[in-house]
């Protein structure tokens, strides 16, 4: 008797101390406390305590430097861009809709405490469980993380019966003059864009976004990419791409909503409603020939983009945003910007436009010539492709100088969701709710 009022006394003084989430998971393997609460109550302590006690191990550090993942457009297009990007092309390899609905489900909430600075998931602190985020970016701020998603013309074929929800312009790049592509780094079914201001956060968001996938897609795939730091330039100058020319001078003003709507954004009008407020996007891996363009004279680098290397003025001007004048002439009756140089023929009467995204790439030496492998993740967003990207790309293929410095390897284009709000989920527009 005396030791049945000792159990009653130690079981009264557990229940009115504040228990460690540790005790809790030990009484509750030897039953004491499991059998006096039940098993619910115990889930209900834990769960409270773990919301109550967050801390640098569960939490990434909040920052103000991040970027809201919900919206009435996807984050990463029309974002200024971040100084590195890890871009991913997934296969699918579920063969129902339902399994690809419950990804985007949980891509969509792993995506959110992403880009606000929380670890994934609330298992990171429970020894016998593996955690559900790999723990590379804790402590580590949001560093502007953006995290865009596509799906590729492939994913409108038989296996999901969304036939009807091609949109009709919508299919894979022809094969353009100057490409010399290779499978390796062409295609998807899925895209995951990541842009961070810091390369470790950007590749935390792909790591755990492909384990999350596990089951339903698998990588087909990646690159990663940089452009000059805010750090290395606070004045948020043009970058420059790998040939110490300025990359993304005649970019669209993306502030101007109304432009923005008629270059970038896909509009119910276009006949694909599930698409309104989302965007096309064209990927192409440019690899550059760095070794032959070094031997080349600054005369010939200049007349290969027509404009100045050093301010990144149009030839003939001296403010890198100056009009382009294509009908100039010099002395000799010359144009003074090459009719075939990589500027005029990307302009051309300046009727078309897109906003380009690109970042420089090296992935180490290609061990077949010696050479670095190295150049561009060209990377543009358009309203529709087949009057943007297609018609831009042709004249250059045909005629761009630049053809002898650079040749197309890889190409892919996806069709960019629109955003989406909390309590959504991203591609609910073609997948729908269940």
């Amino acid at each position: 008797m005396e030791h049945d009022n000792q159990n009653d006394d130690q079981s009264n003084h557990m229940l009115n101390k504040k228990l460690s989430r540790r005790d809790m998971l030990r009484l509750a393997g030897v039953g004491g406390v499991g059998l006096l609460l039940g098993g619910g109550a115990i889930s209900s302590i834990l769960s409270s305590e773990s919301k109550s006690n967050s801390s640098p191990s569960t939490t990434l550090i909040q920052d103000p430097d991040s970027i809201p993942f919900y919206g009435e457009h996807q984050a990463g297009i029309i974002t200024p861009s971040q100084n590195f990007i890890c871009f991913a092309a997934f296969d699918v390899v579920a063969d129902n809709i339902s399994d690809l609905r419950k990804m985007f489900q949980k891509w969509t909430t792993a995506s959110a405490s992403i880009a606000s600075g929380s670890l994934i998931g609330n298992v990171n602190d429970n020894p016998n469980l593996p955690p559900s985020d790999t723990g590379e970016a804790a402590e580590l701020s949001p560093s502007r993380c953006t995290i865009t998603f596509g799906v590729g013309p492939t994913l409108f074929d038989t296996r999901f019966g969304l036939q009807n929800k091609r949109p009709p312009s919508f299919q894979e790049l022809p094969l353009f003059k100057a490409d010399s592509l290779e499978p390796e780094w062409c295609g998807g079914d899925l895209c995951v864009q990541v842009c961070a201001d810091d390369l470790q956060v950007a590749f935390h968001a792909i790591r755990n976004l492909a384990r999350i996938a596990r089951g339903t897609a698998v990588l087909r795939w990646t690159q990663e990419g940089f452009q000059r730091s805010t750090q290395a330039d606070p004045k948020s100058a043009t970058p420059r791409n790998l040939l110490g020319f300025k990359d993304g001078t005649a970019n669209p003003d993306v502030t101007d909503s109304k432009l923005m709507k008629e270059v970038v954004w896909s509009q119910s009008i276009d006949g694909t409603s599930w698409m309104s407020g989302g965007s096309y996007m064209a990927v192409r891996r440019v690899r550059m020939r760095i070794e032959v363009w070094d031997r080349s004279t600054l005369r010939d680098q200049e007349n290969t983009f027509g404009r100045h290397r050093h301010t990144g003025a149009p030839l003939g001007a001296r403010d890198e945003f100056d009009t382009l004048k294509l009908d100039e002439l010099d002395s000799k009756g010359q144009p003074i910007i090459p009719t075939n140089s990589h500027v005029a023929l990307a302009h051309g009467d300046g009727s078309i436009q897109m906003l380009r995204r690109s970042y420089s790439y090296s992935s180490g030496m290609d061990l077949k010539t010696g050479q670095l492998d190295a150049g561009l993740l060209f990377i543009s967003f358009q309203r529709d492709l087949q009057k943007q990207f297609i018609p831009i790309q042709l004249r250059l293929s045909n005629n761009d100088l630049l053809n002898e410095y650079a040749v197309h390897k890889g190409s892919a284009v996806f069709a960019c969701f629109p955003g989406t709000t909390e309590g959504g989920f991203i591609g609910e527009t073609l997948f729908g709710r269940i």
